[in-house]
């Protein structure tokens, strides 16, 4: 249960299709920290607190499978997710967006 609380879901984001297990776990985690450090304040290094990100389901060609993203505290899920709101005003971004695990 305390699982759930310290990890949301990130939809919307296309993924390359890369052969080597390591280098596409490090692009995904990149990639979680982007989105992360666009609703995070400059004060705040939500980004160093992912502790691991995974896609969920099967892979499909040009597919945007869901990215599980669990990070070290609680508290960090709780800010971001009540800045989730950013995303809809920026234009190029406006098809990812963030669900907290339940």
């Amino acid at each position: 249960m305390v699982d759930k609380k310290k990890s949301f879901v990130i939809y919307g984001m296309g993924e390359k299709k890369n052969p080597n297990k390591f280098t596409r776990e490090h692009e995904e985690r990149e990639m979680a920290k982007m989105v992360i450090k666009m609703v995070q304040d400059s004060t705040q290094e939500f980004d160093q607190e992912v502790e691991e990100v995974v896609r969920l389901g099967r892979h499909t060609e040009g597919g945007k499978r869901p990215m599980k993203v669990k990070m070290r505290s609680q508290v960090a899920v709780e800010e971001i997710m009540a800045k989730k709101g950013k995303f809809a005003n920026d234009v190029n971004h406006k098809e990812i967006w963030k669900k907290k695990r339940i």
